[in-house]
C-alpha cells in the first residue's frame, strides 16, 4: 500500500500535536504553523457550534479543527465546517475540501494573516459559497460570499451584540454575536 504525501504531512502533524498538546497545527503556503489554543478561541467556537447546529438539517454535520487538503502546500483545519452528514458519518482524520459547504474561522493573535487573507484565498478558489470570520480581537464577523480565484466577491463586517442572519446554500443562518466575548486588549 503507497502513502501518499498528504497521508504522510498528517501523520507528521498529528504527532506534533501529540507533542505539543495546547496547540493547533495546520500546513499554511508550506510551512508547518502551531497556534496556542486560547480560551476565547474554544468558547466561541463551542458558541457557534451551539447555535449554528440546530439550524442544520439532518443532512449536514459540523467538524472542528479536521485537516482538509486544499493544496499541496496547504492543509487546514478549520475551526468549524459543515459538510455533508455523511461524510461526517465516515469519521475520518482528513475529508476532502471539496466536502466543505460552509467554513467557519475564530481569530487568535498568531492567525491574522491565515484568517483574513491566506484561508480567504483558499477557501473562495475551492467554491465554498459562505466563509465567516468571527474576531474577538475586534468583537466582529466578517462575512464572505460569491467566491472566485482570487478570494471572495462579496464582503461585510458586522460587529458583534446582536443578530447576525447569513445566507448560505443551507438556507438563512442566525447568530447572536452578543454570547461571545471579546478581547480587544489582545
Amino acid at each position: 500500500m503507497m502513502t501518499s504525501e498528504t497521508d504522510r504531512l498528517h501523520s507528521q502533524l498529528s504527532r506534533f500535536e501529540d507533542m505539543f498538546p495546547g496547540y493547533r497545527t495546520e500546513i499554511v503556503e508550506g510551512n508547518i504553523v502551531m497556534s496556542p489554543v486560547r480560551a476565547f478561541h474554544n468558547d466561541t467556537i463551542v458558541r457557534l457550534w451551539t447555535q449554528l447546529e440546530p439550524q442544520l438539517g439532518a443532512e449536514w454535520g459540523l467538524v472542528s479543527d479536521v485537516a482538509m487538503p486544499f493544496t499541496d502546500e496547504d492543509e487546514f483545519c478549520p475551526d468549524l465546517a459543515v459538510i455533508p452528514a455523511l461524510e461526517k458519518s465516515r469519521n475520518l482524520a482528513v475529508y476532502p475540501a471539496d466536502v466543505v459547504e460552509l467554513a467557519i474561522e475564530v481569530v487568535s493573535p498568531g492567525s491574522v494573516r491565515n484568517d483574513y487573507e491566506v484561508k480567504d484565498r483558499h477557501y473562495a478558489a475551492r467554491g465554498i459559497a459562505v466563509y465567516l470570520i468571527f474576531d474577538p480581537m475586534k468583537g466582529a464577523v466578517g462575512i464572505r460570499w460569491n467566491p472566485g480565484s482570487e478570494g471572495y466577491q462579496g464582503r461585510d463586517t458586522v460587529p458583534y451584540g446582536g443578530q447576525v442572519t447569513v445566507e448560505t446554500p443551507l438556507g438563512k443562518l442566525v447568530f447572536d454575536t452578543s454570547v461571545l466575548l471579546s478581547d480587544p486588549g489582545e
